[in-house]
């Protein structure tokens, strides 16, 4: 099942038709799936974690959750200036996590191509506070 969903998430990120330079990961389920589209595009992974996890320099970003604000940080040299990447969590809620994460790789002047999610919770219209295209297996 796991490499079914892999393979779709692949295929719909190469009909894009524009070149992914990394795969980024939302703490902490992102991490189960973006790896493994990595791999199968040939691109770097880069992870979004909680303030603290990551070693080296980062770059954060505070944002409100449904119970109040957190911090998601990245590390500075995940990418460079320019590089496409296309942003991987299992459920897009509220949005404010993949904002979050847009706003990190906006800090690093990098581009989202998609953000793409298993499940979508179209009610909470977490899509209309991203930039980015937003794509979802599931929506409910």
């Amino acid at each position: 099942a796991v490499e079914c969903l892999v393979d779709h998430f692949v295929e719909r990120i190469k009909a894009l038709g524009q070149r992914v330079d990394v795969v980024i990961g939302l703490d902490a389920r992102g991490f189960l799936f973006g790896p493994l589209i990595a791999i199968k595009l040939g691109v770097a992974f880069a992870p979004v974690r909680k303030r603290g996890k990551l070693p080296g320099e980062v770059v954060s970003v505070t944002y409100m959750k449904e119970y109040g604000p957190d911090v998601f940080e990245m590390q500075a040299d995940a990418l460079a200036a320019g590089q496409n990447v296309v942003i991987i969590d299992d459920l897009l809620a509220t949005g404010g996590s993949c904002k979050a994460a847009e706003d990190l790789v906006a800090q690093l002047k990098g581009n989202v191509l998609l953000s793409a999610f298993v499940i979508s919770l179209v009610g909470l219209e977490g899509d209309k506070k991203l930039k980015a295209p937003v794509y979802a297996l599931i929506e409910c």
